[in-house]
């Protein structure tokens, strides 16, 4: 039986990701067995036809001694480095009829695989607003400073932004590719992808070489959602692509995250869905996700509050009063207490309360506002 590694580096160029024909067949008669059954056509019908067409150019243990010489390697989940998170892939009933974990994972960069078990994934709309990337940046930052890995797909808009976030303050980024390592898709973002390989990580389940391919992206989606202990969706669309990484977040029991657009913005309304489904958390920026995803008691958030103001000590009573003291024109005690509905001894105790507060001023005149509450609304005419 062909060696586990070479078989797996095998089975990677001869049949598609996820195809849950193969990935049944190597949970119950494993990797080598497989192999050898393709190569010399005694598998399955419909497996043998379909790697027919590229037997006769695999040899992956030199595609292996290859990689190896462009620093990539092909990690497999018998190696210490292999992200035991990705095996929740073969429990899993999957999405779009994908399931399974990946064969192995041909990596390229110094970050370790195994190391990125508390990473956070970040995804979304490719025809991104600059609020939703700029939104995308400053939660991989948060994520980033809690030594938090981001892991994304590299693509234009919300991944490049969630990536570029988290290489600003220095963290490790991984890009997961549709297409093969050494290759840069979309080719604009290779000065991009080339950063991460050479400070964080490029991964990808298909070898060296091959081209993305839309059921290739749809693949790869699974990963994203498999790496991160939650996926955060930012605008997404009704028909985004982004949200079949939701769904597969969803299908790991994973934590799901969105943060909302405006409510006009058609590249929300598929976060919108997700959050109003109950299915996504809402979140407003990092110390939100950090919360959902960490342990318990380790990022509680306290509820926003403003900062107290000297009114909001007083009683009923001296609100009520305070409320009848004019902004400008001084008034008489009698004058205040008419208005406020209240006796002339309560009045007068509650006024010099607001005086030692520096509520209320007393002068020739009357009584009138202090200068701290001039911006809040009060009554100005007093009747008796």
């Amino acid at each position: 039986m062909t060696d586990d590694r070479v078989a797996r580096a095998g089975l990677s160029r001869l049949v598609e990701p996820a195809d849950p024909r193969v990935t049944d067949a190597v949970s119950q008669a494993g990797a080598g067995r497989l192999y050898d059954e393709l190569l010399t056509r005694r598998a399955e019908r419909g497996l043998t036809g379909d790697a027919a067409g590229r037997v006769a150019s695999v040899d992956p243990l030199r595609e292996l001694e290859q990689a190896a010489r462009r620093g990539i390697r092909f990690v497999i989940p018998s190696d210490a480095e292999w992200p035991t998170q990705l095996d929740d892939l073969a429990r899993t009933s999957g999405v779009n009829q994908m399931v399974g974990r990946p064969f192995g994972l041909w990596v390229r960069g110094p970050a370790r695989l195994d190391e990125l078990a508390r990473c956070v994934a970040i995804v979304g709309s490719r025809s991104s607003t600059s609020y939703g990337e700029t939104a995308a940046g400053e939660i991989a930052a948060g994520v980033s400073r809690d030594g938090r890995a981001v892991v994304s797909g590299a693509a234009f808009g919300i991944d490049q932004a969630a990536h570029r976030g988290a290489l600003a303050l220095g963290g490790p980024s991984v890009a997961v590719l549709a297409c093969g390592v050494d290759r840069a898709y979309p080719a604009s973002h290779r000065d991009l992808i080339e950063h991460m390989a050479a400070h964080g990580a490029v991964v990808s389940e298909l070898p060296p070489g091959c081209a993305p391919m839309r059921m290739r992206f749809l693949a790869r989606n699974r990963l994203i959602a498999a790496l991160g202990c939650g996926t955060v969706l930012i605008e997404a669309a009704i028909r985004s692509g982004a949200l079949n990484t939701a769904a597969w977040t969803e299908s790991l029991s994973r934590p799901l995250m969105g943060l909302p657009g405006p409510i006009t913005s058609a590249q929300s309304q598929g976060v919108h869905h997700w959050i109003r489904s109950g299915a996504a958390t809402l979140v407003t920026g990092p110390e939100d996700v950090l919360e959902v995803v960490g342990d318990v008691g380790e990022h509680t958030r306290e509820e926003p509050r403003e900062a107290p103001r000297p009114r909001d000590r007083l009683s009923s009573r001296h609100r009520q009063v305070l409320e009848a003291v004019p902004l400008r024109r001084p008034a008489d005690l009698e004058s205040i207490a008419a208005t406020a509905g209240i006796d002339l001894v309560d009045t007068q105790s509650a006024l010099r309360h607001l005086r030692r507060c520096g509520l209320a001023v007393h002068t020739e005149a009357g009584w009138r506002l202090g200068e701290s509450t001039r911006h809040v609304p009060h009554v100005d005419d007093h009747a008796p």
